[in-house]
């Protein structure tokens, strides 16, 4: 039996936070969704991986190891990719408890099914782009399932996010202190803390497990006077910047340096949000870079409940805190104002002082007084050079995928 964690139609609905990533790139708690299925596994079973085809040659070069967009076996347990999956998801994996022919239905969404592989592949053998879900089910017998959870939406990664937090925290080896950790820091709980091998606290710093537990991953420094509380991983190599307050359930991937005062976020690796201003319940993708100021607001002045504008539509999201959905490469000018639930597209340069809509088109450049579309060729170089000031190479690979985004975004926008 193969195991296939899969991409289906509904992917489209989570753009912009999935335009350069696979919907298992996203993260809610600390981890991946790819990363969950991996953890809860445990190894015991061989994850292959299906994604659209302009995401795979350079989703094949950053994993060699891994069996991408090809079926190797007749017998297939197909996986939804958008499953947050835990011990329940992961012994329905493991032990591959449907029989052939059978599938397990969550509301409308297909969770689990167990197929031959001639429902999914065409004459020469290939899966397509995405998995219509819909027409796999129709050729099943389905059963109905309740609480899993699944990104269904572009907010339940926030929505999700505080009690995946907690879930991952129960894998950290908390109390062991391996990094340097300077005389002068303030520990507060320790039996409450992890300090990775290689990280460094410095004098001042204030790491307070009172109220919950505070992660530093191996690598990662901690400069003076940043403040971690209430539940915070600070992945390898990322920083906590001088004068920074983390705190209330905020991951920070690797190799991003996160300056200010950031509550109830998520923050991918290789983003820069270095300097003063306020990022709460905000979704930042990597390579981002906010500049010095950059506000978000989190909460409405009535306290009512959130709308999203997405592809001109507003989407009640039931939460009452929801701050920026922001996709990759994206940047914003020093003293940037996004309002509550702003979606900001892939590429997207906005500037130009007061608030900006709530919905900016990718590769949009501009603000408040309006948008035009962002040149390709100066997208790719400005994304190049900042990859390189990470040591990163942008691969052909990359410029590819990077490239076919822009074009197709470029062409479903309308830029007022």
């Amino acid at each position: 039996m193969q195991v296939i964690i899969f991409e289906d139609t509904r992917v489209h609905e989570l753009k912009p936070l999935v335009n350069l990533k696979p919907v298992y790139g996203l993260h809610t708690g600390f981890r991946s969704l790819r990363e969950k299925f991996e953890h809860f596994t445990r190894g015991e079973v061989t994850l292959g991986w299906h994604l659209r085809r302009y995401l795979a040659p350079f989703y094949a070069e950053q994993h060699p190891e891994c069996v991408i967009n090809r079926v190797v076996e007749d017998d297939l347990l197909l996986v939804n990719g958008r499953l947050v999956c835990e011990e329940t998801a992961a012994g329905i994996i493991i032990d591959g408890a449907l029989e052939s022919g059978r599938g397990y239905m969550q509301g409308s969404d297909l969770l689990f099914a167990r197929v031959q592989r001639s429902l999914i592949t065409d004459e020469s053998g290939m899966m397509p782009d995405l998995i219509d879900t819909r027409r796999i089910a129709a050729e099943l017998v389905t059963e109905a399932v309740t609480g899993f959870r699944l990104i269904s939406n572009i907010w339940d990664v926030i929505a999700y996010h505080t009690d995946e937090l907690q879930r991952d925290a129960a894998t950290l080896e908390l109390g062991r202190i391996e990094g340097d950790v300077h005389p002068a820091a303030a520990i507060v709980n320790r039996s409450n803390i992890y300090v990775g091998p290689g990280a460094v606290v410095r004098a001042g710093a204030v790491l307070d497990a009172d109220d919950g537990f505070v992660a530093i991953g191996a690598g990662a420094v901690v400069d003076p006077q940043a403040v971690l509380m209430q539940n915070v991983f600070l992945s390898p190599w990322s920083r906590a910047k001088i004068g920074a307050k983390i705190y209330s359930n905020v991951f920070i991937g690797t190799a991003s340096r996160i300056g200010g005062e950031v509550e109830d976020s998520i923050i991918e690796p290789f983003a820069n949000k270095q300097h003063d201003g306020f990022l709460g319940h905000s979704y930042i993708s990597s390579w981002c870079n906010l500049g010095a100021g950059t506000n978000t607001s989190d909460l409405k002045n009535n306290y009512s409940r959130i709308t999203l504008l997405l592809n001109g539509r507003e989407q009640m999201t039931g939460l009452q805190f929801l701050g920026l959905l922001m996709g990759d490469h994206c940047k914003s000018s020093i003293n940037s104002m996004f309002n509550t639930g702003t979606v900001v597209g892939t590429g997207a340069n906005v500037f130009d002082g007061g608030f900006p809509p709530k919905e900016v088109p990718s590769f949009s450049w501009g603000g408040h007084r309006g948008f035009v579309p962002y040149e390709i060729e100066r997208a790719v170089q400005t994304a190049r050079k900042v990859m390189e000031r990470r040591q990163v190479v942008m691969s052909s690979a990359y410029e590819a995928m990077f490239r076919f985004v822009a074009g197709t975004e470029r062409t479903l926008q309308l830029f007022v």
